[in-house]
C-alpha cells in the first residue's frame, strides 16, 4: 500500500478528540483510510464521518478544512496521508 500526502493538522479539539485538517491536495471521502504522522504522532484510522462548519459531508477537496474524529491525540503541523491501494 502506498500513501499520498493530502493535508495538514490545523487544530486539535482535545475534549471531543477531533482533528481539524486543511486539505492541501486531492480529495478525501468517508470510508477512506488516513495515516497521520508527526514528531510524536504515528497512527492509521478509517474515516467514519466528517464535518465542515458543523455540517456532515461525504467528501472534501483541496482547499477545504474538515473536522474528523480521531482515536489519538494529534498535533498542529502533523501531516495527513491518504492510504491508497
Amino acid at each position: 500500500m502506498s500513501e499520498k500526502e493530502i493535508g495538514v493538522i490545523e487544530h486539535f479539539f482535545d475534549k471531543i478528540s477531533v482533528a481539524a485538517i486543511k486539505i492541501t491536495e486531492g480529495e478525501l471521502l468517508v470510508g477512506d483510510t488516513i495515516h497521520i504522522t508527526g514528531h510524536t504522532t504515528d497512527f492509521t484510522t478509517t474515516i467514519e464521518s466528517m464535518q465542515v462548519e458543523h455540517d456532515k459531508v461525504e467528501k472534501v477537496t483541496k482547499g477545504e478544512a474538515v473536522g474528523i474524529k480521531v482515536p489519538e491525540k494529534v498535533r498542529v503541523h502533523d501531516k495527513v496521508f491518504k492510504v491508497v491501494d
